[in-house]
């Protein structure tokens, strides 16, 4: 349930506002509904890893990946796929370290 509300959240708010919404998203998500620290942290991290690459895509094949491709030959990746993981891996780092603190604040409070 936690993986479904990080996701749609995370979406919803990658079209309209900054990047760093995905950390309140899962925060608030992981401190109202999260159970254990290793739930809340892999929601956060595979909800934000699959929204961040989806909307990348989204962004990047109706221009044939050429700013992509452009910025993977700056950082030397052999491809334009490698930027879209590490780009997930960072968006996932986020989300899940966000969702970690929100179910770490909620276990502080007692409120589990």
């Amino acid at each position: 349930m936690l993986f479904l509300i990080i996701l749609i959240l995370s979406f919803a708010s990658g079209f309209f506002l900054p990047w760093w919404v995905v950390a309140i998203a899962a925060f608030s998500a992981a401190f109202f509904i999260g159970k254990t620290s290793g739930q809340a942290f892999w929601s956060g991290f595979l909800a934000v890893f699959i929204v961040w690459i989806v909307l990348a895509l989204f962004k990047s094949i109706p221009n044939d990946h050429i700013l992509a491709k452009k910025v993977a030959v700056l950082f030397h990746l052999p491809g334009w796929g490698y930027l879209l993981v590490i780009t997930g891996i960072i968006g996932g780092l986020v989300s899940g370290f966000a969702a970690l603190s929100g179910v770490l604040l909620q276990k502080a409070f007692g409120k589990s």
